[in-house]
C-alpha cells in the first residue's frame, strides 16, 4: 500500500522537527559548556594576573604591606566567580587547593611574616589554569 504524498509530507515535517529540536538542544548544551570553559579560562587568566601582583606585593612588602591583602583579596574574589560557574569536580578541587593556599599565606602575614612563601598559591594557581583548559 502506497503511502500518500500527504501522509509522506507529515512525517517528514515530523522527522525534520524532533531532528531539529534535538540539534538545537545539543547546541544549546554545548554552547553552555564552551561558555562554562571560557568563563573558567578568563577567571584563571585573572587568577594568574592576581598572582603576579601578589609575588611582587610580597617582594615589595616592606614599603608597602597591604599590597598583598589587595592581591589576596582580588584573587578570592575571582576563586568566588569561578566556583559559582561549574559544576567541575577537577576545577572544583583546583579552586578548593587555592582558596587554602591563599588562606596560609593571608595567615602568615598577619602573624608578622613580611615575605610569606607564595609558591603553593602559584602551583594552585596553575593547576586551577590546567584544570579549565582540559
Amino acid at each position: 500500500m502506497a503511502v500518500s504524498p500527504r501522509r509522506r509530507r507529515r512525517r517528514l515535517t515530523a522527522a525534520a522537527a524532533v531532528a531539529f529540536a534535538a540539534l538545537a538542544a545539543g547546541l544549546t548544551t554545548g554552547c553552555d559548556s564552551v561558555d562554562k570553559a571560557l568563563d573558567c579560562v578568563q577567571t584563571a587568566d585573572s587568577i594568574a594576573d592576581n598572582v603576579t601582583s601578589l609575588q611582587q606585593a610580597v617582594e615589595n612588602a616592606a614599603n608597602d604591606p597591604t599590597q598583598a591583602d589587595t592581591s589576596l583579596n582580588a584573587i578570592e574574589t575571582d576563586l568566588g566567580k569561578i566556583g559559582d560557574k561549574t559544576d567541575n569536580a577537577d576545577v572544583n578541587k583546583a579552586v578548593d587547593d587555592l582558596k587554602k593556599a591563599v588562606g596560609n599565606v593571608r595567615t602568615a602575614l598577619r602573624n608578622g611574616d613580611r615575605t610569606p612563601d607564595v609558591s603553593p598559591v602559584t602551583d594552585a594557581a596553575g593547576e586551577l589554569t590546567k584544570v579549565c583548559t582540559k
